[in-house]
């Protein structure tokens, strides 16, 4: 009896062992589809001292360049995240940096906190402090995960910024909640963790984390863009619905006091697109990467663009739509 227990230790060890070698060697693999260009360097957080690593390369020009600050998704880090806008910034010879803000989104001190907005202002202070910056020409930028980042920076960084990129970007964690569970997706038991709500999901403590549900702040953002993206398969074939799209662009144009009611998408335009998947009177001459525009509003300095697609960010084209004020 204790040879066989033993046996099956050794075979349970085995395998461990075995799946560990695979993560490493997948990581590695990961890893080495990055740029060869792309550096590392770490900041200490004012708030509490934790070492923050981040990823940077920094333009070769004489003359002061944008910089490009892209924000993780949310099952990503710095450090895991492949799919990145390093090659695009760096053909323009722009700055990049890609801050890690705690990492994944599963523990309290992630999920859009003081934390998250601290470690992504005090990496564009190092930018700013150790590259040749236009200041009058910082993005920020993410999708999914990153995009729900890009929207809690919009509200609560101190720094200006010319414009906001966010795609497919999750606005609402309480809403996202159940139509995690709804989905079965890994979502759910996440949203509990980086809420701090212990064991059972929390309302109030997701709506403190939704972006949705903060004050704008109206003076600082007057000058920035905030563009919106969302493929209209999403929620379908990827997690998150482009309601979360939708409702904080709407909430935008209140918060702004936007008097033209059709500068809003409508409660019957939401519908169609959800239901349908598509719009009856697309404009179908109107395009991105090839892509076509489904849906798109705009008012003054913020949009709302619905492409043909998914749960993505169009990479090759996202940086050339930073500065146009119309996307």
């Amino acid at each position: 009896m204790y040879i066989r227990l033993q046996n099956q230790v050794q075979s349970l060890t085995a395998i461990k062992s075995t799946i560990l070698l695979i993560l490493c060697l997948c990581l590695e693999t990961s890893l080495a589809q990055r740029p060869d260009f792309l550096k590392k360097d770490s900041i200490k957080s004012s708030l509490d001292a934790n070492t923050e690593v981040f990823y940077f390369d920094r333009s070769n020009s004489q003359n002061s360049q944008p910089l490009v600050v892209e924000l993780h998704s949310w099952s990503n880090s710095s450090h895991s995240q492949t799919e990145i806008l390093a090659q695009q910034a760096h053909d323009k010879n722009w700055n990049y940096v890609l801050p890690d803000f705690r990492g994944v989104n599963n523990t309290p001190k992630a999920c859009c906190s003081q934390y998250v907005i601290s470690d992504i202002d005090e990496v564009i202070d190092w930018a700013l402090k150790n590259m040749k910056v236009d200041a009058s020409r910082i993005y920020v930028i993410g999708n999914s995960g990153g995009g729900y980042a890009t929207f809690a920076m919009y509200m609560k960084s101190r720094h200006t910024i010319h414009s906001f990129s966010a795609w497919c970007g999750i606005s609402d964690l309480s809403t996202w909640y159940g139509q995690s569970v709804e989905r079965k997706n890994r979502y759910g038991p996440d949203i509990i963790k980086c809420t701090g709500a212990g064991e059972a999901f929390d309302e109030q403590k997701a709506r403190e984390r939704s972006p949705l549900y903060w004050k704008t702040p109206l003076k600082q953002r007057n000058k920035s863009a905030l563009h919106i993206y969302a493929g209209v398969h999403d929620g379908y074939t990827g997690s998150v619905p482009i309601s979360h799209s939708i409702n904080f662009y709407n909430k935008m144009l209140k918060d702004k006091n936007e008097k033209d009611k059709s500068k809003f998408v409508s409660l019957a335009d939401s519908e169609i697109l959800l239901a349908m998947q598509s719009f009856p009177s697309a404009d179908t001459d109107g395009t991105i990467d090839n892509r076509t525009i489904l849906y798109h509003k705009v008012s003054k300095n913020t949009s709302l663009t619905i492409f043909e697609g998914g749960h993505e960010i169009l990479r090759n084209v996202a940086l050339d739509l930073v500065d146009k004020p119309d996307h």
